[in-house]
Protein backbone atom coordinates (compact mmCIF):
# COMPACT_ATOMS: atom_id res chain seq x y z
CA UNK A 1 0.00 0.00 0.00
CA UNK A 2 1.50 3.73 -1.19
CA UNK A 3 0.72 6.08 1.51
CA UNK A 4 1.69 9.91 0.71
CA UNK A 5 4.65 11.36 2.65
CA UNK A 6 3.88 14.44 3.72
CA UNK A 7 0.74 16.11 3.95
CA UNK A 8 -1.47 16.99 0.38
CA UNK A 9 -2.39 20.67 1.47
CA UNK A 10 -0.59 23.33 -0.76
CA UNK A 11 1.85 25.67 1.31
CA UNK A 12 0.78 29.27 -0.10
CA UNK A 13 3.50 31.57 -1.44
CA UNK A 14 2.91 35.58 -1.39
CA UNK A 15 5.09 38.37 -3.19
CA UNK A 16 4.91 41.52 -1.10
CA UNK A 17 6.99 44.62 -1.38
CA UNK A 18 7.99 46.75 1.29
CA UNK A 19 9.21 50.06 0.99
CA UNK A 20 12.61 50.34 3.11
CA UNK A 21 14.67 53.24 4.31
CA UNK A 22 18.55 52.57 2.84
CA UNK A 23 21.46 53.96 5.54
CA UNK A 24 24.91 54.31 3.87
CA UNK A 25 27.76 53.84 6.61
CA UNK A 26 30.36 56.73 6.01
CA UNK A 27 34.13 56.28 7.33
CA UNK A 28 34.77 56.70 9.92
CA UNK A 29 31.97 54.83 11.15
CA UNK A 30 31.91 56.26 14.76
CA UNK A 31 31.54 59.79 13.13
CA UNK A 32 29.09 58.31 10.57
CA UNK A 33 27.04 57.15 14.10
CA UNK A 34 27.39 60.30 15.85
CA UNK A 35 25.16 61.59 12.86
CA UNK A 36 22.77 59.13 13.12
CA UNK A 37 22.34 59.59 17.00
CA UNK A 38 22.23 63.36 16.43
CA UNK A 39 19.57 62.76 13.53
CA UNK A 40 17.25 59.95 16.15
CA UNK A 41 17.42 62.57 19.41
CA UNK A 42 16.20 65.43 17.28
CA UNK A 43 13.32 63.16 15.39
CA UNK A 44 12.37 60.47 17.74
CA UNK A 45 10.90 57.19 16.16
CA UNK A 46 12.39 57.98 13.37
CA UNK A 47 13.77 54.28 12.34
CA UNK A 48 10.88 52.96 15.21
CA UNK A 49 9.49 49.69 13.45
CA UNK A 50 10.73 50.71 9.78
CA UNK A 51 12.78 47.94 7.63
CA UNK A 52 16.10 49.33 7.02
CA UNK A 53 18.74 48.18 4.93
CA UNK A 54 22.64 49.00 4.48
CA UNK A 55 24.46 49.95 1.70
CA UNK A 56 28.26 49.17 1.96
CA UNK A 57 29.06 49.95 -1.90
CA UNK A 58 31.13 53.03 -0.95
CA UNK A 59 32.15 51.65 2.17
CA UNK A 60 35.25 49.73 2.70
CA UNK A 61 35.16 47.61 5.60
CA UNK A 62 36.28 44.48 7.79
CA UNK A 63 33.98 41.20 8.46
CA UNK A 64 34.74 42.45 11.96
CA UNK A 65 33.55 46.14 11.94
CA UNK A 66 30.38 45.19 9.92
CA UNK A 67 29.42 43.05 13.22
CA UNK A 68 30.33 45.82 15.12
CA UNK A 69 28.50 48.15 13.10
CA UNK A 70 25.45 46.16 12.90
CA UNK A 71 25.45 45.15 16.95
CA UNK A 72 25.82 49.22 17.08
CA UNK A 73 22.92 49.48 15.08
CA UNK A 74 20.61 46.61 16.80
CA UNK A 75 21.91 49.07 20.42
CA UNK A 76 19.82 51.78 18.80
CA UNK A 77 17.17 49.64 17.67
CA UNK A 78 18.15 50.15 13.92
CA UNK A 79 17.03 46.45 12.47
CA UNK A 80 18.94 45.88 9.24
CA UNK A 81 17.00 43.53 6.87
CA UNK A 82 19.08 42.90 4.09
CA UNK A 83 22.44 44.13 3.12
CA UNK A 84 23.48 45.28 -0.18
CA UNK A 85 26.98 46.00 -2.58
CA UNK A 86 28.49 44.02 0.28
CA UNK A 87 31.55 41.44 -0.81
CA UNK A 88 30.25 38.10 -0.44
CA UNK A 89 33.24 37.12 1.88
CA UNK A 90 31.78 39.80 4.48
CA UNK A 91 28.33 37.80 4.83
CA UNK A 92 27.69 34.46 7.25
CA UNK A 93 25.75 33.09 9.19
CA UNK A 94 23.49 35.47 11.80
CA UNK A 95 23.99 38.49 9.39
CA UNK A 96 21.37 39.82 7.32
CA UNK A 97 20.89 38.25 3.97
CA UNK A 98 22.77 39.70 0.38
CA UNK A 99 20.51 42.28 -1.51
CA UNK A 100 21.17 42.80 -4.99
CA UNK A 101 18.28 44.37 -7.64
CA UNK A 102 16.72 47.02 -5.29
CA UNK A 103 15.06 50.39 -7.06
CA UNK A 104 14.89 53.77 -5.53
CA UNK A 105 11.10 53.09 -5.17
CA UNK A 106 8.61 49.85 -5.60
CA UNK A 107 6.19 48.85 -8.07
CA UNK A 108 2.70 49.68 -6.02
CA UNK A 109 -0.84 48.81 -7.86
CA UNK A 110 -3.20 51.10 -7.81
CA UNK A 111 -6.48 52.36 -9.71
CA UNK A 112 -6.01 54.25 -12.51
CA UNK A 113 -7.25 57.52 -12.46
CA UNK A 114 -8.50 60.24 -15.36
CA UNK A 115 -7.70 62.98 -13.58
CA UNK A 116 -4.64 62.08 -11.51
CA UNK A 117 -5.98 62.71 -8.22
CA UNK A 118 -6.57 60.56 -5.44
CA UNK A 119 -8.15 60.21 -2.44
CA UNK A 120 -5.24 59.15 -0.64
CA UNK A 121 -7.14 57.99 3.13
CA UNK A 122 -9.97 56.31 2.20
CA UNK A 123 -10.51 56.26 6.18
CA UNK A 124 -9.31 58.99 7.61
CA UNK A 125 -9.80 57.46 11.46
CA UNK A 126 -7.38 54.84 11.03
CA UNK A 127 -3.56 55.19 11.17
CA UNK A 128 -1.70 53.65 8.17
CA UNK A 129 0.46 53.46 4.86
CA UNK A 130 -0.57 54.58 1.52
CA UNK A 131 2.03 53.58 -1.17
CA UNK A 132 0.58 54.63 -4.86
CA UNK A 133 2.16 54.25 -8.25
CA UNK A 134 0.64 55.15 -11.23
CA UNK A 135 1.85 53.97 -14.30
CA UNK A 136 2.58 56.37 -16.90
CA UNK A 137 2.91 56.17 -20.44
CA UNK A 138 6.39 56.83 -22.37
CA UNK A 139 6.70 60.42 -22.96
CA UNK A 140 4.15 61.88 -20.54
CA UNK A 141 4.68 64.16 -17.39
CA UNK A 142 6.00 62.82 -14.29
CA UNK A 143 3.02 61.43 -12.21
CA UNK A 144 1.92 63.32 -9.54
CA UNK A 145 -0.75 62.70 -6.77
CA UNK A 146 -3.35 65.08 -4.78
CA UNK A 147 -4.48 64.32 -1.30
CA UNK A 148 -7.99 65.98 -0.35
CA UNK A 149 -7.96 64.52 3.61
CA UNK A 150 -5.26 65.78 6.42
CA UNK A 151 -2.73 63.53 6.83
CA UNK A 152 -3.44 62.75 10.54
CA UNK A 153 -0.95 61.83 13.38
CA UNK A 154 0.47 57.81 12.52
CA UNK A 155 -0.12 58.21 8.77
CA UNK A 156 2.29 58.06 6.15
CA UNK A 157 1.95 58.99 2.36
CA UNK A 158 4.48 57.08 0.13
CA UNK A 159 4.94 58.01 -3.45
CA UNK A 160 8.27 57.21 -5.15
CA UNK A 161 7.47 58.24 -8.19
CA UNK A 162 6.49 62.06 -8.36
CA UNK A 163 5.26 64.83 -6.55
CA UNK A 164 2.60 65.09 -3.83
CA UNK A 165 -0.04 67.93 -3.01
CA UNK A 166 -2.13 67.91 0.57
CA UNK A 167 -4.61 69.98 -0.03
CA UNK A 168 -5.27 69.72 4.06
CA UNK A 169 -2.29 69.56 6.76
CA UNK A 170 -0.15 67.28 7.93
CA UNK A 171 -0.04 66.40 11.89
CA UNK A 172 2.82 65.97 13.90
CA UNK A 173 3.73 62.21 14.00
CA UNK A 174 2.57 61.90 10.35
CA UNK A 175 5.10 61.52 7.19
CA UNK A 176 4.95 62.48 3.40
CA UNK A 177 7.72 61.10 1.86
CA UNK A 178 7.90 61.47 -2.15
CA UNK A 179 10.29 61.24 -5.12
CA UNK A 180 9.70 64.74 -6.54
CA UNK A 181 8.06 67.54 -4.90
CA UNK A 182 5.81 68.13 -1.56
CA UNK A 183 2.92 71.05 -1.37
CA UNK A 184 1.22 71.25 1.71
CA UNK A 185 -1.72 73.89 1.39
CA UNK A 186 -2.09 73.56 5.24
CA UNK A 187 -0.06 73.29 8.36
CA UNK A 188 3.10 70.79 8.07
CA UNK A 189 4.03 69.99 11.58
CA UNK A 190 4.97 66.37 10.65
CA UNK A 191 7.68 64.72 8.71
CA UNK A 192 8.42 65.91 4.76
CA UNK A 193 11.10 63.80 2.54
CA UNK A 194 11.19 64.73 -1.14
CA UNK A 195 13.38 63.88 -3.56
CA UNK A 196 14.00 60.64 -1.96
CA UNK A 197 14.88 58.54 -5.66
CA UNK A 198 17.70 60.90 -5.98
CA UNK A 199 15.90 63.98 -7.58
CA UNK A 200 17.91 66.99 -5.95
CA UNK A 201 15.56 69.38 -7.77
CA UNK A 202 12.80 68.38 -5.81
CA UNK A 203 11.37 71.08 -3.69
CA UNK A 204 9.19 71.52 -0.36
CA UNK A 205 6.41 74.28 -0.02
CA UNK A 206 3.87 74.33 2.53
CA UNK A 207 1.81 77.17 3.61
CA UNK A 208 2.65 77.27 7.39
CA UNK A 209 6.02 75.80 8.19
CA UNK A 210 5.85 73.89 12.36
CA UNK A 211 7.39 70.82 10.43
CA UNK A 212 9.51 67.87 12.72
CA UNK A 213 11.76 66.81 10.08
CA UNK A 214 12.71 67.61 6.70
CA UNK A 215 14.51 66.27 4.02
CA UNK A 216 15.51 66.56 0.43
CA UNK A 217 17.54 63.81 -2.02
CA UNK A 218 18.60 62.32 1.50
CA UNK A 219 19.49 65.43 2.74
CA UNK A 220 17.51 66.92 6.26
CA UNK A 221 17.16 69.23 8.66
CA UNK A 222 15.65 68.59 12.28
CA UNK A 223 12.98 71.56 13.66
CA UNK A 224 16.46 72.51 15.93
CA UNK A 225 18.17 73.03 13.01
CA UNK A 226 15.39 75.44 11.41
CA UNK A 227 15.80 79.30 11.49
CA UNK A 228 13.22 80.48 14.24
CA UNK A 229 12.20 82.81 11.53
CA UNK A 230 10.33 80.61 9.37
CA UNK A 231 8.21 78.90 11.92
CA UNK A 232 5.03 79.48 11.59
CA UNK A 233 5.78 81.21 7.60
CA UNK A 234 4.60 80.01 4.23
CA UNK A 235 8.09 78.75 3.07
CA UNK A 236 9.74 76.88 -0.30
CA UNK A 237 12.87 74.60 0.84
CA UNK A 238 15.31 73.66 -2.16
CA UNK A 239 18.66 72.26 -2.17
CA UNK A 240 22.27 73.59 -3.19
CA UNK A 241 24.96 71.71 -2.66
CA UNK A 242 24.75 69.98 0.54
CA UNK A 243 22.90 72.60 2.08
CA UNK A 244 18.85 73.02 2.57
CA UNK A 245 17.27 76.50 1.42
CA UNK A 246 14.89 78.02 2.56
CA UNK A 247 12.67 81.07 2.11
CA UNK A 248 9.47 82.72 3.10
CA UNK A 249 6.86 83.26 0.40
CA UNK A 250 4.54 85.78 -0.28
Amino acid sequence: MTEPLTDTRAIRLKGRSFLALTLAPELPVENWLARLDDLASRSAGFFLGRPVALDLENCDITKAQLKELLAELGKRNVWIMGIEGARPSLLGPGMPPAMKGGRPGPDFEAPAAETGEKSALPNAEKPGTLAVSPDPMPGRPIPSIIVREPVRSGQSIIFPEGDVTILGSVASGAEVIAGGSIHVYGTLRGRALAGTVGNGSARIFCRKLEAELLAIDGLYKTADDMDRKLRGQAVQLWLEGDAIMAETLN
